[in-house]
Order: C-alpha cells, then structure tokens, then sequence
C-alpha cells in the first residue's frame, strides 16, 4: 500500500459546525446538510511548499496533501489533467474589454467532457476507500456520465436516473460507460426522492450533489489549479454556472485553504453564481436577502446543468457569493445560445450552455456596471460544447456546375 501524507482531521457540518469522525462513511449531518473536509492546515504548511509541485504531474491530484484519499492504490483516475485557460481576446475585443481580462477556464477537456469528473472522480475513489460497492445518483446529465465511468472503473455498480427529457447524449453516454440508467417523468429533484427512497430496497450509496463529503473535494481543485496557473493569484471575478453549485463552494474552500498555507494572499475573486432565467432560485434568494433557497417552480432551461430547483448546498453558495463581494444572475436560453455562437464565430471556442450563459451573464453584468472591463474575469465552461445540438449553416456546393464566386457568398 502507497500511502499518501494524509492530512484530514475530521468532517464538519456546513451549517452547525458540528463534528464528525473521519474515515467513516457519511452522507449529510444531523442537521440534513453537506459534510466538508477539514484538514490540520498547519502540518500541511509544514509538509508541502509551492516549490515541492515541481516535477509533479499537472492533474486533479498535484496537491494532494489537501485531498483526502490515503491509500493511493483507491484513486480512481481516467486522466484528470490541468485544464487550460483561454482568452478569448476577440470577443473581448468586442465587448471593449482589454486583451487578457477575458479568460475561460475549459473543463471540457476532462475525462467524460465536463467539470463533473473532478467531483465524481474524488467521490468514486473515497467510496472505494471506503469500501462502498453500489452507489445511486440523480443526475440531469453530465454527472450521470462520469458516476458511471469512474464506478465502472473502480469495479462499483452505478445507478443513475435521470429526468426523461435529459440531453440524449448524456443519457447514451452513460449507459455506454456501464451504468444502469433510468429515465424519470419529472425534475431532478425528483430523481433525488427515488435515490433516497430506493436505499432501503437496493442498499447503495446516496451520491446525490452535496449529500456526501467529497465531491466538494474533487470540484475544488479548479481553484486550488486556478491559483496556481494565475501564477499564487486569483482574478478578480468568476463566473460559475449553478445548478448545485459543488464548484463554486469547492472553490471557496480551496481559497481558504490556499491562503491558511500562505501560498495566496487575502484578496478573493467576486464569486457569481449563474443562473437560467427559467431556472433561479439562487438568484431569487441572493436578490431577498434570504440565506437558503425555495424550489423554483416549474423549472425549465436547456442548459439541463443549470436545471436544478433546489439544492442542498444553498446556503453554502450564497455565503460565498456574499462574502466574497459578489452577485447572483440569471440569463435567458436566447442568451445562452448567443453567447455560444458569438464566443465560436469570433474566437473559435466551442462552449457548453453552461459555459455559455457565463459568457452572456459577463456581458450583462459589463453593461450593468456591476464588473469593469479592468476587471480579471475567469468563466468557468464546465462541459465540451459537442454535447449539445447545434445549427447547420453550412451551404451546398454541386459537384457538376462550373465553379463560380457566388457559390462561396
């Protein structure tokens, strides 16, 4: 057995404070909310520099004293590598924006296609270490997709329902990587009910978002890699697409911790939630002031991510967004599909919807006055663009008649 310098000292309820054993299986407090990760931050000052990255692998694990896996044999990896950062300068161009200071952060390029491996990655790898073998999940997409990679890699049986008019893609993909899929008629709250109804009568593993300890692990090394790309620095605001929101809490947390090690400074990005406007429920409390969030009535956006009327992790997300100076919006699927379009025709880079509504929130947000265009703007496009239809505006060309320029206008 490798053993990796391990440095968790116990679980931590998000909203009482109240403390929990380590290396024990855990699903949500007493309280009925998310458990976080907590670490001796002093011994691992102690244990690790900035310096000692050098050499190491650039993927999900490089600090991996601020992960909670021990036994190294149990990582559970299909290739987590450092995702890149892309200015996209044209469209910034456009949008009076200086060169630089519009970045996106590109988890499509992730095992599976999207920012979900991170989580599901570390989730998957915790639940072989200790010693779960059938886990359950609702999904409204592309986290189905990577539950069941990395279960059918770890040799862990996989369930995952999803709501019935989940993206086809993702739905073909999944059952393609060795889960049992099963399509739901209603949101993905509801999937949420038949996985914790269903585990009495099928004995899995509730990995539902937030429901468990380590998917908040997995998503915070976008910021744990982000500071470190941006050379021990954060930018000034990012955008985050919200559904459940795991990332932008991970994120959080990562700065945190960042900063306990002394590798970053006090300065914090504004973090924004981004919503669709069909779909908003962080934005409806961030604008009432309110600490937890209602379920969103009839829920719809094609950005199925962002299609979740409720979550667990509310109070967590709004905190961030609050504490770190930032805002909650919400932008229309036309919107969406513009921003999709203008970052493809003019930059060459294909977004998700997801991604794409971070984009058109960036460009809502400029107009408003509530980000600058001296601002350092980081936009998180959480899944490869291909996962979603897109237009056909190609012409046609008849082989058997003469060539002429109007056939290319």
């Amino acid at each position: 057995m490798t053993q990796y310098p391990n440095f968790v000292t116990h679980l931590e309820c998000g909203l009482t404070g109240k403390t929990y054993e380590k290396g024990q299986i855990h699903g949500l407090s007493e309280a009925g909310r998310p458990l976080l990760v907590r670490y001796d931050l002093d011994a691992v000052k102690h244990a690790v520099s900035k310096a000692d990255l050098t050499g190491r692998p650039r993927d999900m694990w490089r600090i991996r004293e601020l992960l909670p896996v021990v036994d190294s044999q149990n990582i559970v990896s299909l290739g987590e590598m450092e995702t890149p950062l892309i200015a996209i300068n044209r469209v910034a161009a456009k949008l009076g924006v200086k060169a630089g200071n519009l970045i996106v952060k590109d988890e499509g390029r992730l095992p599976t296609s999207s920012f979900k491996a991170r989580g599901l990655g570390m989730a998957v790898s915790m639940a072989k270490e200790l010693g779960i073998s059938r886990i359950a999940m609702p999904t409204a997409g592309n986290a189905g997709s990577a539950l069941s990679a990395y279960c059918t890699h770890a040799g862990i049986e996989s369930y995952i329902l999803c709501p019935e008019d989940a993206p086809e893609i993702n739905v073909v993909e999944t059952c393609m990587q060795g889960g049992k899929v099963f399509k739901v008629n209603g949101l993905i709250n509801d999937c949420g009910k038949l996985v914790g109804d269903g585990k009495a009568l099928m004995n899995w593993f509730d990995l539902s978002t937030l429901k468990e300890p380590y998917r908040i692990e997995g998503k915070k090394t976008m910021g744990l890699e982000l500071a470190e790309q941006l050379g021990w620095d954060v930018p000034d605001v990012i955008f985050y697409p919200t559904g459940g929101g795991t990332g932008l809490i991970g994120m959080w947390k990562a700065f945190a911790e960042l900063e306990a090690l002394g590798w970053i400074g006090s300065k914090r990005p504004r973090m924004v939630a981004v919503q669709a406007d069909g779909c908003a429920p962080i934005v409806k409390a961030y604008n009432e002031g309110s600490r937890h969030a209602e379920l969103f009535p009839n829920a719809h956006t094609h950005a199925a991510g962002m299609r979740v009327p409720i979550a667990v992790g509310d109070f967590l997300i709004l905190d961030a967004v609050r504490e770190s100076g930032g805002f909650a919006i919400s932008v229309s699927d036309e919107a969406m599909e513009d921003a999709r379009t203008l970052s493809g025709h003019t930059d060459g880079l294909l977004l998700s919807l997801e991604g794409a509504a971070t984009l058109a929130a960036y460009q809502s947000a400029l107009e408003k006055g509530d980000v600058s265009a001296d601002d350092k703007a980081v936009l998180y496009n959480c899944g490869n663009g291909l996962k979603y239809p897109m237009p056909d505006t190609s012409a046609r060309i008849n082989k058997d008649v003469p060539l002429s320029v109007d056939m290319f206008r």
